[in-house]
């Protein structure tokens, strides 16, 4: 019988702060020189590489039923679409987590509420493209944002009998946690789902300027490309960085 690849996910500390629930998820990722991830890390922790690289994604998916604790999702603001480009990171001792550069959302006070927490939201116009059944059709997401003009358009074809198991894949999406600055320190905010079921997708539409409006230079199509139907996840209490 083959190893499951994926990390057991730790212990989340009391109390639960946030339940909620991701799904349609596709992953685009590109690889990046370490140095470039690096300009980007908070104080503490550094580009989490993998085959000698740094790696940046685009990443959308649908929140749906976020809410406070393990309560009730928040109608209406509990669920949107989000687009964000993401960075991996690691502390000095093998902690890894998601630094982000941007999260792109419909929501406004959403966004403004995660803004005063230190999470860097930017209210956009956005949303999912997909018949609900990625058996029969491709999966993809759009953002126009309101300041500054930058925009993406991109989507794939999931490739159901395909699993993606391998190092690579699960690098990039078993992640537990993310740094972020908060208040002028480091602090990692720990969260825990079930492995993604996770699937290799063949990339139909790819024009995006958020990694770009982020500050990060691709070329090229994103060397991996995935999606899932989604997972539940809940998110614990917060702790900063020594």
């Amino acid at each position: 019988m083959a190893l499951d690849p994926w990390p057991q996910a730790p212990e989340l500390p009391a109390p639960v702060i946030m339940d909620q629930r991701w799904t349609d998820a596709v992953f685009l990722h590109w690889r990046i020189p370490d140095a470039v991830a690096a300009a980007f890390m908070p104080p503490g922790v550094v580009p989490d590489d993998f085959d000698g690289s740094a790696w940046v994604g685009l990443i959308g998916f649908r929140m749906q039923g976020a809410g406070l604790g393990r309560g009730p999702g928040i109608p209406y603001f509990g669920s949107f679409t989000e687009i964000n480009v993401r960075l991996y990171s690691r502390e000095p001792d093998g902690t890894r987590g998601v630094v982000f550069l941007s999260l792109d959302a419909t929501r406004l006070a959403v966004v403004l509420a995660a803004r005063a927490a230190g999470i860097p939201y930017v209210w956009s116009r956005s949303g999912f493209q997909g018949a609900g059944d990625p058996a029969r059709s491709s999966a993809g997401y759009w953002v126009r944002r309101f300041r500054g003009g930058a925009r993406s358009d991109f989507a794939v074809v999931p490739e159901l009998d395909a699993e993606a198991t391998d190092p690579l894949s699960v690098h990039l999406t078993a992640r537990f946690g993310l740094h972020t600055r908060f208040r002028g320190r480091t602090v990692y905010v720990p969260n825990t789902h079930s492995p993604w079921p996770l699937y290799r997708a063949q990339l139909t539409r790819c024009e995006d300027r958020l990694v770009a409006a982020a500050g990060i230079s691709v070329a090229g199509p994103p060397e991996s490309v995935l999606f899932s139907p989604g997972v539940r996840t809940q998110f614990g209490q917060p702790r900063a960085l020594r």
